[in-house]
């Protein structure tokens, strides 16, 4: 069965994508820990960032450091975190994270009900900046 994350690759739900290669998307956190957090999602479904090729993991790298350098100049963040959890769904993302603190990479503090205005904005400021 397909992970929600696959569903979304393949447009059969709504994503705000801000990229897309033969290799990985990025698109909006649905529940954002803060303005701009964007998943870096390779398109083969993966579980476990260890179980990926070691190429595929250098080109998400690669691609979340274009959407992190993007965030630095739309959101002008103290730092950009990057994560990999993955408990939430079983395919592999990366986390890439406007912050301010360490604060704003606790998922308690995720925005359960975000602005789908203020998410179009961001997505739109995004894509603009990686251009």
């Amino acid at each position: 069965m397909p992970t929600i994350f696959t569903r979304i690759i393949n447009g059969e739900l709504p994503g705000r994508f801000v990229y897309r290669d033969d290799v990985c998307v990025a698109f909006l956190s649905i529940n954002p820990l803060q303005p701009g957090h964007t998943l870096v999602v390779p398109i083969e479904e993966v579980d476990h960032w260890v179980d990926a090729s070691p190429e595929l993991n250098q080109h998400l790298m690669a691609v979340a450091h274009k959407v992190a350098s993007a965030q630095q100049k739309v959101f002008s963040p103290a730092k950009v975190g990057l994560m990999i959890a993955g408990l939430e769904v079983p395919h592999l993302h990366l986390h890439v994270v406007p912050i301010r603190g360490v604060h704003d990479l606790d998922f308690a503090n995720a925005d359960k009900n975000p602005d789908p205005a203020a998410l179009d904005d961001a997505a739109d400021r995004l894509r603009a900046a990686l251009g």
